[in-house]
């Protein structure tokens, strides 16, 4: 595991609207974390972005992890709790 994903992952406004990408790239963490979701492996996403290592793609996840530990987050598809970010439950 990636314990310390920063020397993968930047933000910069200037690049990609400052949403985080792995560093040398304009691949988002956004991006990996979606076709993980979708069921792509690791190695399908570097095959399609071949700037990308495993290292980084692991580094995506651990910054997500890291992110989420930062935030109450409650799955729901209804109403939101005062102060709490929601996300809605798929199905």
């Amino acid at each position: 595991m990636i314990n310390e994903w920063r020397d993968f992952i930047k933000s910069d406004p200037a690049v990609m609207m400052g949403k985080p990408v792995i560093t040398g790239t304009r691949v988002t963490v956004e991006l990996i974390l979606g076709k993980l979701a979708a069921g792509e492996t690791p190695e399908q996403i570097i095959d399609e972005h071949p700037r990308l290592t495993k290292e980084g793609v692991y580094a995506a996840l651990a910054f997500a992890s890291e992110a989420l530990r930062a935030d109450v987050v409650y799955p729901t598809k209804g109403g939101k709790k005062a102060g709490a970010k929601t996300i809605e439950a798929p199905g």
